[in-house]
């Protein structure tokens, strides 16, 4: 079985134990970063101990380091005698003086110039400097734990410095999905394994423990999970607590039903892998039942009728690709059946593909209610858009709406939103009375995190990045994976270099350079000229590149941000981006480009691209697995 491995690993580890960890065999305890005499620390508490605090009408904070030459000192409690690491010699503090105040935190928080944002993003493509070059060799490093496999982890998984921590992923899934693709690989039109990359591939340093994450303490830094083992056809689950140094807390989402009866149980999700693969089945399944004997002409409408639920660019694109499906390869496999498809996209909403604008949408109905022509078949038009439809229940046969009409199917699909997994809201629940519950107010049931994705109330020791999280110095970013990538790819880079990035006094303070002869990249350095600040660390800035969306028959929608707009976003006054609109074939190359483009290794778009080209030739797969 595939959980059967963890037992091994577990044991091996000895994480029955709350005090173990990942450390030479002279430890007996967890080593933290902030040991007493350490020349090495991350912690505003630690490294600011001699300075002075002042505070000028609850607005100014002064902080002042004083140079003090340190005798070597004590190890910490934490901290084994016979440690096979020599304990760290004499260290001294430079002395300088900062002043954070109110105005230079939002100053340093605001948006920077778009031009010297595209430059310093440009820049972040050039090598960077090596952590060796400033840290030293004899701190012990800290342990990060990765909560997630999705895009917000895989980007930090690429991004992070393995030289300065300890990595550890926790998920009860070993590989990475590219989820855009899922729609065609929930037809056939690419293979599971083309979209999917195993963590230890991603990043062959860090440590991955085939888990689920049930409850984080704050408080003792701790970490609660469990295991599936299995012996022979015999399974159990196995609990286990982890210490961590830092949480990377990116589960992501799932699907939300918003209450609707029946959903859970007769509907079908676009999420995973395993998803996927029963949609591709239940398609087949409607076929084949379609084509029993003695059935009549309503039953085969209703065996073939396939109702999507959501027409955002999951559902849309799920109904692109079964129409490519029925126009492609049905008539060589169903022909007889083909005129009783239906496929029918229903929306709450008044129309489709809210992102995208009004001549996009447009172009998007007309590729999805297009007439098919094949031989030996009657002219077709299979597809219905059905927009201000409220879905009110889902029974085994009828999806009813709240307008009293209902309309019978063979297979379903809910793609109509996604809301908070529990262990997101029990973490809310845990921080409830720090800061974290009046920053509520924006989030709507995410984590709010600041502007360097620190989890309000976390104290600096959590972050969190993606569809569970949500910045609280911007707008509510969309929850994509495009957001997502960028949260990790920021969130690895940011912890590769040395800031203070604890909480002072239960106080998150912008994150400050620890050393002020630490080398910048050309990156860094435009940033902080766009900051006009030299010493807070670059928050957070999402760059909106645009939204792309598959509407079959070798058409695509590309809508390209090349210029932000004024004011806020979601204002219609004054929110006008410059956005260059792609479709058609155009379109489709660009989507299909970028898809290529954006796979996590060139190994994933060698088999995408040999995917497209088998079905071309040989058509898709319609085995029942």
């Amino acid at each position: 079985m595939k959980f059967a491995r963890v037992a091994a690993i577990l044991s091996a580890l000895s994480l029955a134990s709350p005090t173990s960890a990942f450390t030479t065999p002279a430890y007996r305890t967890q080593i933290t970063a902030t040991a007493t005499g350490n020349s090495y620390n991350r912690s505003y508490s630690t490294y600011l101990k001699e300075s002075t605090v002042e505070e000028d009408n609850a607005e100014d904070t002064a902080v002042e380091e004083k140079t003090q030459e340190q005798q070597p000192a004590a190890p910490a409690a934490a901290v084994v005698v016979e440690s096979s690491i020599p304990p760290p010699t004499t260290t001294t503090k430079r002395t300088t003086t900062t002043k954070i105040t109110a105005d230079r935190i939002k100053k340093a928080t605001k948006e920077r110039p778009y031009p010297l944002f595209l430059a310093e993003k440009a820049a972040s493509i050039l090598p960077s400097f090596k952590s060796e070059d400033y840290y030293p060799t004899n701190t012990q490093k800290e342990r990060i734990i990765v909560l997630g496999t999705g895009w917000g982890a895989a980007s930090f998984l690429k991004s992070i410095d393995c030289n300065k921590y300890d990595v550890t992923v926790i998920s009860p899934r070993n590989y990475f999905v590219f989820t855009p693709m899922l729609a065609g690989a929930s037809v056939g039109t690419v293979e599971f394994r083309s979209i999917t990359e195993p963590v230890r591939e991603i990043n062959s340093k860090v440590r991955y423990l085939e888990a689920a994450a049930t409850e984080v303490d704050p408080k003792t830094n701790t970490l609660s999970c469990v295991s599936i083992v299995c012996e022979g056809n015999s399974c159990e689950t196995e609990e286990f607590e982890i210490n961590y140094d830092r949480l990377v807390f990116s589960v992501g989402a799932q699907t939300t039903t918003f209450g609707t009866p029946g959903v859970e149980e007769y509907c079908n999700y676009l999420k995973q892998v395993g998803d996927a693969q029963q949609i591709k089945n239940a398609i087949v399944n409607c076929f084949e039942s379609a084509g029993l004997p003695d059935l009549t002409e309503e039953e085969k409408i209703k065996e073939l009728s396939f109702v999507i639920i959501g027409a955002g660019p999951t559902g849309i694109e799920f109904a692109a690709e079964l129409l490519d499906f029925i126009e492609e390869n049905g008539a060589r496999f169903y022909k007889e059946l083909l005129p009783y498809v239906r496929i029918k996209i229903v929306e709450a909403a008044p129309s489709i593909l809210r992102p995208f604008e009004d001549g996009m949408k447009e172009e998007a109905i007309r590729k999805l209610t297009r007439k098919i022509e094949l031989e030996g078949v009657p002219t077709l038009q299979p597809l219905e858009i059905l927009t201000n439809k409220l879905v009110s229940e889902v029974s085994g046969n009828y999806v009813y709406f709240k307008d009293g009409e209902k309309i019978p199917y063979g297979m379903s699909l809910w793609a109509a939103g996604i809301g908070q997994l529990p262990i997101t809201s029990n973490l809310l629940d845990t921080l409830g009375e720090t800061e974290q519950k009046e920053a509520q107010e924006f989030a709507r049931g995410r984590l709010a995190v600041d502007p360097w994705l620190r989890v309000i109330g976390g104290d600096g020791k959590i972050f969190a990045l993606g569809d569970c999280s949500c910045v609280s110095s911007a707008p509510m970013l969309p929850a994509t994976a495009q957001v997502a990538a960028q949260q990790g790819e920021f969130l690895g880079d940011f912890l590769s270099k040395d800031y203070c990035i604890d909480a002072m006094d239960d106080k998150l303070l912008p994150p400050l350079g620890m050393n002020a002869d630490q080398s910048k990249t050309l990156a860094d350095k435009i940033a902080s000229f766009a900051m006009g600040d030299d010493e807070i660390a670059p928050p957070f800035q999402y760059l909106d590149l645009g939204i792309l969306a598959y509407t079959g028959s070798g058409s695509a929608l590309a809508q390209v941000q090349i210029a932000p707009g004024g004011g806020m976003p979601g204002t219609t006054e004054n929110w006008d981006p410059v956005r260059l609109q792609i479709k058609g074939k155009l379109g489709f190359g660009l989507w299909r480009s970028i898809y290529l483009l954006k796979m996590t290794s060139p190994k994933n778009a060698v088999l995408v691209a040999l995917d497209w080209i088998k079905v071309k030739l040989f058509g898709r797969d319609i085995s029942i697995l």
